[in-house]
């Protein structure tokens, strides 16, 4: 089985198609807490295409940053497919970028219920052309909090590259 590429080779990509495309990249992060912004800025030049970061770690943070309903975490939780939408849509909305990603989630080692154990993380991309994808993960909370965040990280790349390219690809 191949190795999976490393964190700095899916930040490059992102960056790369982002870039062939004339798009910008918003994130909006919770558990990771700015990971994913990171990822993406350690790469040289990438001021070209990130845009900025958002770090949501409370809900009154994502209600008043991203816009997200207050009643919407009060419904579902914030460790939920909606409220990861809806911060990636906020994202895209704040700051007029062309790509978003969002991140909520329990990476533990407390905090978990046997509803949303640790691990659980949701994940959402979103385009300013109104296309949004959600991932569910539930991550082994054997992986410890950092390799939950680092694992939650790597897929937030692979969605924004896979958007991106889906982008390039139906342009």
């Amino acid at each position: 089985m191949p190795k999976p590429p490393s964190l700095p080779a899916l930040a490059r990509t992102v960056l790369a198609a982002a870039r062939a495309n004339g798009q910008t990249i918003a994130t909006a992060e919770s558990c990771t807490g700015g990971l994913v912004a990171a990822a993406l800025t350690a790469i040289s030049g990438s001021s070209d295409v990130v845009d900025r970061g958002f770090v949501t770690y409370s809900n009154a943070a994502k209600t008043a940053m991203l816009g997200v309903p207050a009643a919407l975490i009060a419904e579902v939780g914030a460790v939920s497919a909606e409220v990861a939408a809806a911060m990636a849509e906020g994202a895209l909305r704040t700051s007029g970028a062309a790509l978003a990603v969002a991140i909520t989630g329990i990476a533990g080692p407390g905090g978990g219920s046997a509803a949303k154990p640790v691990g659980l993380v949701h994940l959402a991309a979103a385009a300013a052309d109104g296309r949004v994808s959600r991932l569910e993960r539930r991550y082994d909370p054997q992986l410890g909090r950092a390799g939950i965040r680092r694992a939650a990280t790597r897929d937030a790349l692979v969605m924004l590259r896979d958007l991106a390219a889906a982008t390039r690809a139906s342009a």
